[in-house]
């Protein structure tokens, strides 16, 4: 068996999450406005919402994904394969939309099927950007061995 790699730390994972739900409020909220037709400040108040229960979904999602394929793989998430990472974002994003979808409903007041298509194009454009951010965290941010 191999050896048990190095996990982020939580600073370092409060970092990614809190960067990553930063930078996803102010590339996705425009696009959003202009597409969904919705009024800027409620569709501000609505993504900052699905911001923040993607911040928590997240650090829970990461930190259990780095875990399993640590586990799995002996190897720390920094040095995820390009198609685990493909895998990796799909899953996130997959669970963020079960997550999102009554958020999106109830907010809104759209029918399932709209507020499922509204979501779908938050996912589409957020798992593009998940996989871009997710490679350039690790190779500003990488995980450190621990020194002896």
């Amino acid at each position: 068996m191999s050896a048990v790699p190095k996990l982020r730390s939580l600073p370092d994972r409060i970092r990614q999450v809190a960067l990553f739900e930063a930078g996803g409020l102010v590339l996705i909220t425009p696009p959003f406005v202009w597409l969904s037709g919705q009024p800027a400040l409620p569709a501000l108040g609505l993504l900052a919402v699905l911001a923040l229960i993607a911040a928590v979904w997240n650090g829970l999602f990461n930190t259990a994904f780095d875990w399993f394929e640590g586990r799995l793989t002996g190897r720390p998430a920094d040095r995820r394969p390009w198609r685990l990472r493909v895998v990796h974002a799909a899953l996130f994003e997959g669970g963020l939309l079960l997550l999102t979808l009554p958020v999106i409903v109830l907010w809104t007041g759209l029918g399932w099927w709209p507020a499922l298509l509204a979501d779908l194009g938050l996912a589409a454009a957020y798992v593009a950007y998940a996989f871009a951010f997710n490679i350039a965290y690790d190779r500003i941010f990488p995980i450190t061995a621990p020194q002896p």
